[in-house]
Parts: structure tokens; C-alpha cells; sequence
């Protein structure tokens, strides 16, 4: 059963379209931090790299939205795509370490994030920006993509940042120690056998 477990190919694609936005999404649980990004938002390319890359998944995005309005409905889009990606490509969990906890620090700023593959979605966002802005991002989008990310993926995510003076280098931490957080509960672990829970099921 391990080694089915461990030759399983954990990748899903998402396709989303709506009057607001149009997101193709693929995700690869298991891959080398490839990643091909084309959003109209600049700055959630930087932290969906920053996600890849540190937590080797590959990642492919091509939105378009109203960012003529503003960046809300492509933000909060692409993370109901990215969690229905993660929730399909994760299946039923079998052989997985389930929970992680990890700092990721920034110069100044320190992060947190605490994750439970457990299908039990739930989000606690604990960060104060100093600015509430990022050149043209608004920073209350980070909660609105993190928390959609836990819901559609069907996840307890807890996000804490300590501190931090430079806003830029907050997020970004927030988004490196997701991608190792995800990681390390998302890794296949021989030693468990089935799913990591008393109750047979997660």
C-alpha cells in the first residue's frame, strides 16, 4: 500500500469562469517549484512564486479579472481555485503527515503557519500591517485569499505574524512559510499507514 501511496501522481487542474473573472489553475503536490504565472495582479505573482518555490509544488495560473474595479475578485478567485486543486490532488490523504507548524523570518518580520490537512476547514489570521498597501495591492486581501484557500481546500490553516516593521517583508514570510507548512503535511511519511487519523477518515 506504501509504495501505491508513494507512485500516486498528486496534481489537479481547476478551471473557474464567472462574469468577474476567468482562472485556469493547475497544481502539482509533488513537484520542483515550476511555476507559470499570468495574473493581472502583480504582486500575488511574486507571493504564488514565493509559495512554489519554497514549498516545491508546481504551479501554473492564468487569470484574467476586473482589476479595473480593483484586484478583489482575481485575488479572492484564484484562491478558491488554488484550494479546490489542493483538496483534489491531496484524495483521501492516505499516508500523509497531516499537520505542520513553521517560522519563516524576513529580515525584521517573522511568521507563522500552522496547518491541519484535516478536511475540517478553519482559518485564524492573526497580522497587523503597518501599511495598507503594497504599491497598488490592498494587504486585507491577503486574509480573503488565505481564508478561501482554507475553505475550498477544506484545511485548518493558522496564520500568525509576530512582528514586522516593513509590510512587504510580512506578507511575503506569510506566503514562504505557507509553502513549507503545506509542504511538510502534504509529504507522504512510510511509516503511516492509511489515513493519519483514530477515525479511519479525514
Amino acid at each position: 500500500m506504501a509504495d501505491n501511496v508513494q507512485n500516486a501522481v498528486r496534481a489537479a487542474e481547476v478551471a473557474r469562469k464567472t462574469n468577474e473573472t476567468d482562472i485556469k489553475l493547475a497544481f502539482g503536490v509533488d513537484g520542483s517549484g515550476k511555476v507559470n504565472l499570468e495574473t493581472d495582479v502583480p504582486f500575488l505573482n511574486h507571493m504564488l512564486d514565493l509559495f512554489a518555490k519554497h514549498g516545491q509544488f508546481d504551479l501554473t495560473v492564468d487569470a484574467q479579472g476586473d482589476v479595473d474595479i480593483d484586484d478583489h475578485h482575481t485575488v479572492e478567485d484564484i484562491g478558491i481555485c488554488l484550494g479546490q486543486a489542493l483538496a483534489t490532488a491531496l484524495g483521501d490523504k492516505r499516508g500523509i503527515k497531516r499537520y505542520a507548524s513553521v517560522f519563516v523570518p524576513m529580515d525584521e518580520a517573522l511568521a507563522q503557519v500552522v496547518i491541519d490537512l484535516s478536511n475540517r476547514p478553519h482559518f485564524e489570521y492573526r497580522a497587523e500591517y503597518p501599511s495598507q498597501q503594497v504599491g497598488s495591492f490592498s494587504t486585507e486581501l491577503v486574509e480573503e485569499f488565505l481564508w478561501k484557500l482554507a475553505l475550498e481546500a477544506r484545511i485548518t490553516l493558522h496564520v500568525i505574524v509576530h512582528y514586522g516593521k516593513n509590510t512587504h517583508h510580512m506578507i511575503e514570510a506569510v506566503f514562504k512559510a505557507l509553502g513549507r507548512a503545506l509542504d511538510e503535511a502534504s509529504i507522504i511519511d512510510p511509516r503511516v499507514q492509511g489515513v493519519p487519523s483514530t477515525k479511519g477518515v479525514l
